[in-house]
């Protein structure tokens, strides 16, 4: 629960302490008083949106802190529209705020009975009561994998769609490449054989001329050499002049050999002058650097060739996988819309029973739950609140038939039966008696009285029949300073209590009938 609350330098507020008890408590005030503005800190401090402008003129920031029963929340806002927020003095983000915040409190303000007609929320009333966690959880699991599935399935068909378009184009340009037969360093090979080619005749006259100085009968290196003796005299150059003798040997040797080799062959230069220019066409043609990267163009084109032909069998596997967990959610969104069905009698039976209380003698609930033609990240049902209020009124949506008053009372019903199930330790009800008055009030405040049996209620009110109620009374009023005015709160004593009251019924100056009237619904309670 809360049981406390700082404001400092809030709008209106320039310092604010206040210790809430538990049970039922009242605050009320005179419109403008500031009820809005301590609701709006408290709102800031759950997580609602940062705004400078709130921050007191000529203050450099402002501090809101709640204390609850098993944490202090505090935050911080600057005026340059930074803001801190902490829980037990620990640095926490704005979301993991709003969490913590949903399980600690619930303010409903004027605006929050719209609610009512939303279909989002009739649906969450539904599962709330119904109290299916587990099985919404469940649903939810298995619907991201369906949805996971689905978008796999897409992606292929598009994949397949759009490598279709281009199969044709794809399957020309491997072609091209894979009737080249392309050879890693072919390129440089076939280069190095067109000079040797073109240049034939000049080569064989070096060779020759080589083989004739080296080993030549007339005057050749190699005879001279072996008529060399200094074996005697000289061994050591003997040694190297032997030495050098047979290096030439070997390469007279192999001087014949590239010699016999070595051919004029017009045919073949014409050859590979004709593959050296198709290669070189189709590095242009491909906008390649080399033969390794036309080979790597052609190994990838393979490769997308080779996925052309499989993707009928990945769609296929890809849709047996959609229609599996097709299968599953369906099995989980029967068991989640089975769940919500077992409530709706309970639901529909509690809500008459709530309005007929609170004067809607001929209320009549129902609560269809229909199944929608696609899934929904809540399952794959629409739940829809029908309402009506008197005799021979056909049901309808709430929004259509339902007065401001009758919608008031509606959400407390609502609210009421939510709480039933759920541990929310603070709710606060801001102004939802609007559009009632008199017995209807009263009996408004015994159900928020009844619901404050198992957490605090908070009722922020203008009806005296409310006020009366409270177990514990806040009023909120200005004061005006030298300079400014200011917002204050403070918890009423039981004199104060009656000419509070006293002062809702009959206007500022109280009446003796009114003061009397107050004493009799405070003692009444």
């Amino acid at each position: 629960m809360l049981k406390h609350l700082h404001i400092q330098n809030y709008a209106l507020i320039s310092h604010l302490d206040i210790d809430f008890a538990d049970g039922f408590s009242v605050m009320t005030g005179e419109t403008g008083a500031g009820k809005s503005i301590i609701l709006g800190a408290l709102a800031l401090v759950l997580g609602a949106r940062a705004d400078s402008k709130v921050i007191t003129d000529g203050e450099d920031k402002c501090i809101i802190e709640a204390e609850f029963t098993d944490c202090i929340i505090r935050r911080e806002l600057y005026s340059n529209g930074k803001s801190r927020s902490f829980v037990d003095d620990s640095v926490v983000t704005l979301q993991e705020l709003k969490v913590l915040a949903n399980q600690l409190i619930d303010i409903h303000s004027q605006h929050a009975n719209l609610l009512i007609e939303n279909a989002d929320f009739q649906l969450e009333v539904v599962d709330a009561i119904s109290q299916n966690e587990a099985v919404r959880a469940d649903y939810s699991t298995h619907y991201e994998a369906y949805m996971s599935a689905l978008e796999a399935l897409h992606k292929l068909q598009e994949l397949a769609k759009k490598s279709q378009q281009d199969a044709d184009y794809i399957q020309y340009r491997y072609k091209m490449l894979d009737e080249a037969g392309l050879q890693e360093g072919e390129l440089e090979d076939l280069e190095q054989e067109q000079y040797t080619l073109s240049h034939a005749e000049e080569i064989r006259a070096a060779l020759q001329t080589a083989v004739e100085a080296l080993s030549g009968e007339q005057g050749g290196a190699i005879m001279a050499l072996k008529a060399c003796r200094l074996n005697e005299v000289a061994p050591e150059l003997q040694e190297r002049i032997d030495s050098a003798r047979i290096e030439l040997q070997d390469i007279s040797h192999e001087a014949e050999r590239q010699l016999q080799r070595t051919e004029m062959d017009p045919q073949r230069l014409q050859w590979v002058e004709e593959r050296i220019g198709e290669l070189e066409q189709l590095k242009r043609k491909f906008s390649a650097e080399s033969i390794d990267e036309l080979i790597s163009m052609r190994d990838e084109l393979a490769e997308q060739v080779n996925r052309l032909d499989s993707f009928d069998f990945d769609i296929e596997q890809a849709s047996k996988a959609v229609e599996a967990a097709k299968g599953t959610l369906t099995k989980a969104a029967e068991k989640l819309s089975k769940s919500r069905q077992a409530v709706v009698p309970q639901i529909t039976k509690t809500l008459v029973e709530g309005l007929t209380r609170l004067g809607v003698a001929h209320a009549k609930v129902e609560i269809p739950i229909t199944p929608t033609p696609d899934f929904l990240p809540s399952g794959k049902d629409e739940v829809q609140i029908l309402f009506a209020a008197n005799l021979n009124q056909s049901l309808r949506n709430v929004s259509e038939v339902a007065s401001g008053g009758e919608i008031s009372r509606l959400m407390l019903c609502v609210k009421a039966l939510i709480a039933s199930t759920r541990g929310l330790p603070t709710i606060i009800f801001d102004e939802i008696d609007t559009g009632v008055s008199g017995e209807i009030a009263t009996q408004m405040a015994s159900i928020m009285r009844e619901m404050s049996a198992h957490r605090q209620i908070i009722a922020i009110t203008h009806l005296p029949q409310i006020a009366a109620l409270g177990q514990t009374h806040y009023k909120v009023y200005k004061a005006d300073t030298a300079t400014r005015t200011e917002t204050h709160i403070s918890r009423l004593t039981d004199d104060e209590r009656i000419t509070e009251i006293a002062g809702m019924l009959s206007g500022k100056n109280a009446t003796e009938a009114a003061i009397k009237t107050a004493k009799e619904l405070l003692c009444c309670h």
